[in-house]
């Protein structure tokens, strides 16, 4: 029963933790980034079983850790509030060709951040952006202004 308190303690600090550390920073991993999450790894599997190395020990933990990721998962399908809890929900941070300071700075993106998925996009400018929107994943979807409607 102390491995399933443990695991789950573990499991929603880590829930908390990437929460906290934001959707863009998550979705952008550097070789140092991925290092330091196998080490994380390697540092919550020792937290979670301390000296209890037996196969059912291991099995009792993964089991765990499983049955709360569909647990989470299930609630969030079921109720909307849950949802943006767990996931959010997209943020404008270009409206008109007018960058939204206060969404940028919430999510520590830089306006390079959004010229450079501009540029992925074909898009020349911030200036000709209808929309650039942080979705929940991290990704910055760029909507260009419809030329028409500018003219």
């Amino acid at each position: 029963m102390d491995l399933v308190i443990r695991a789950t303690v573990v499991f929603f600090f880590i829930f908390l933790v990437t929460r906290i550390v934001g959707r863009r920073e998550l979705s952008d991993l550097e070789p140092f980034d991925l290092i330091l999450l196998v080490v994380l790894g390697d540092l919550v599997q020792q937290g979670i079983t301390q000296s209890d190395e037996s196969v059912s020990g291991t099995l009792i933990v993964i089991s765990t850790i499983a049955l709360l990721s569909v647990g989470v998962s299930w609630v969030s399908f079921r109720s909307r509030r849950v949802r943006l809890l767990t996931e959010g929900e997209p943020l404008v941070l270009v409206q008109d060709g007018r960058p939204i300071e206060r969404n940028m700075r919430r999510e520590r993106i830089t306006i390079e951040d959004i010229q450079e998925e501009a540029r992925r996009s074909q898009i020349a400018s911030v200036a000709d952006l209808q929309w650039a929107i942080l979705e929940n994943g991290g990704h910055i979807s760029c909507i260009p202004r419809d030329e028409r409607a500018a003219a």
